[in-house]
């Protein structure tokens, strides 16, 4: 059994070596993965830590909001294509670290992890939208 969980692993963590910085992307690198790859968002934030709007009530595109203490709700909702790209983003990454691990796990092949504060992107979005 060992070997088998080994062997489930290394499938899992393999793919992120290539990644730059082993998928955890900068706020520039977001933008570009969700406006130009046509990346979903998840804002992945237990709902204690959302501040003013979650990502999908400011309107980012194909953002979705699914906080993580109810992450398991969100599966059916997830893209059929397991190779579309992810963002997962929420205050410090903590959050968004472990729903990165459950997607690959399912079988998500390309997914990423924002590297700053989900805010930041939010506010980052409403200064273009004007």
């Amino acid at each position: 059994m060992k070997e088998r969980v080994v062997e489930q692993l290394k499938e899992v963590i393999e793919p992120n070596k290539s990644k730059e910085n082993l998928g955890h992307v900068t706020l520039h690198q977001a933008r570009e993965l969700l406006m130009d790859a046509g990346a979903i968002l998840l804002d992945v934030r237990p709902p204690a830590k959302v501040n003013g709007e979650n990502a999908q009530e400011a309107d980012i595109p194909n953002a979705f909001y699914t906080p993580y203490p109810e992450f398991y709700n969100y599966v059916d909702e997830l893209p059929e294509n397991k190779t579309d790209p992810i963002v997962v983003a929420c205050l410090k990454g903590w959050f968004a670290n472990r729903v990165m691990g459950y997607l690959e796990m399912l079988g998500y092949s390309n997914v990423y992890v924002l590297d700053t504060n989900i805010e930041d992107l939010i506010e980052v979005h409403k200064a273009h939208e004007k």
